[in-house]
């Protein structure tokens, strides 16, 4: 096996999958806009993890998640952030992000998530909505420096309320 690491981007904005005819699957949600981006609290590094649509990111595999704290004692946190791109007349953006927090302790082979959290966050992601005041400062920085370095044009064009959310620390 390679130990070359996988450069996955964003999920991009598809067309239209119903393409207007108004039958089978309108209405339905569609997932085509919606990244899952992984930060690492204590390494203080992000990346887009698409195993995390399905509960089977890097940081997920192997472990028993509860709905304890207790169990994943000792581990490590992260941020679980949904990261919804849309497209607006000048161009594509980050339209919602919204951040669910994850312990995982590799050694008892336990995590601690609420599951709720993060299908209710990755819905209100999908909704436009930005939900990242419960972040710690750095970990803000590191999703801000991430989502800039990852497109420029994206980050830019975003709303100012992200740009807030995200800076709020720096002066």
């Amino acid at each position: 096996m390679s130990d070359k690491k996988k450069n996955i981007g964003f999920n991009i904005i598809k067309n239209d999958p119903t393409d207007g005819h108004g039958g089978f699957g309108v209405g339905s949600l569609s997932l085509d806009n919606v990244s899952p981006v992984i930060v690492d609290v204590a390494e203080q590094e992000a990346e887009v993890d698409i195993g995390a649509m399905h509960a089977r990111s890097k940081v997920e595999k192997r472990i028993k998640f509860t709905t304890n704290r207790e169990d994943s004692e000792g581990g490590k946190d992260y941020w679980l952030v949904w990261v919804t791109i849309d497209r607006k007349p000048e161009g594509p953006y980050y339209a919602g992000v919204t951040a669910c927090e994850m312990v995982v302790n590799v050694e008892k082979r336990r995590g601690y998530k609420v599951l709720a959290d993060h299908v209710n966050l990755m819905d209100k992601s999908m909704k436009r909505k930005i939900i990242v005041d419960h972040m710690d400062d750095t970990s803000k920085k590191v999703l801000a420096d991430f989502l800039k370095a990852h497109n420029e044009a994206f980050w830019n064009a975003s709303e100012p309320e992200l740009h807030e959310a995200l800076l709020s620390t720096e002066k």
